[in-house]
C-alpha cells in the first residue's frame, strides 16, 4: 500500500525548474541553525531526506548558491532563487528537499528538529525529538525506523 501517495511533483517558485520524488522520505526534519535562517528568510528551514534514486530533476538546471563550501551543495533557480534542495557530500545516498518546493506540501511534518541552541524563543515545531545540534551519525539507524514505523500515521 502507498500510504505516500507517490509519485510527487514540484518545483521553484516561478515554474523554471520541475522535479519528481518517487521514494519516500527517509526522515523529515527542521534546522534552527543561523545558517538555515538566513537562507531560508525564516525561523527554520524544512527539509525531507529522499533517497537520491527516487529525486529526479525533471526540466531546468538549478545552479550552487547559498554558502558555497565542501560539505554541502545547496541548489537554487537561478532566475526566482528558491532554495530547492542540498546535495552533503560524501552522502550521495539522498537528497534535502525543501519539502515546501512540492507541489502539494500539506502531509510534511518534522520528526526531528536540530539546532535548537541556536532556535529562536518563539520558533516550535511539532517535531517528536529535538536536538541541540544534529544527533550522533549513530542514532539515524534508530531515527529512520522511527519515522517509517510512524510515516502511515504522518500522512494522513
Amino acid at each position: 500500500m502507498n500510504h505516500w501517495k507517490l509519485p510527487w511533483e514540484g518545483g521553484c517558485r516561478c515554474g523554471r525548474i520541475r522535479l519528481r520524488v518517487t521514494a519516500p522520505p527517509l526522515l523529515t526534519m527542521a534546522c534552527h541553525c543561523t545558517g538555515c535562517q538566513r537562507m531560508s528568510s525564516s525561523a527554520y528551514s524544512l527539509t525531507a531526506a529522499i533517497p537520491s534514486q527516487g529525486f529526479e530533476v525533471t526540466s531546468g538546471e538549478p545552479v550552487i548558491g547559498g554558502l558555497r563550501g565542501a560539505e554541502a551543495h545547496h541548489y537554487f533557480c537561478a532566475q526566482c532563487m528558491s532554495w530547492m534542495f542540498t546535495r552533503a557530500q560524501g552522502m550521495d545516498w539522498f537528497v534535502n528537499l525543501r519539502p515546501t518546493m512540492l507541489d502539494d506540501p500539506r502531509w510534511f511534518k518534522p520528526f526531528i528538529e536540530t539546532y535548537t541552541s541556536e532556535m529562536l524563543p518563539w520558533a516550535r515545531t511539532p517535531a517528536v525529538y529535538s536536538f541541540e545540534k544534529f544527533p550522533p551519525f549513530e542514532d539515524y539507524e534508530r531515527l529512520t525506523r522511527e519515522f517509517a514505523e510512524q510515516a502511515p500515521t504522518l500522512v494522513s
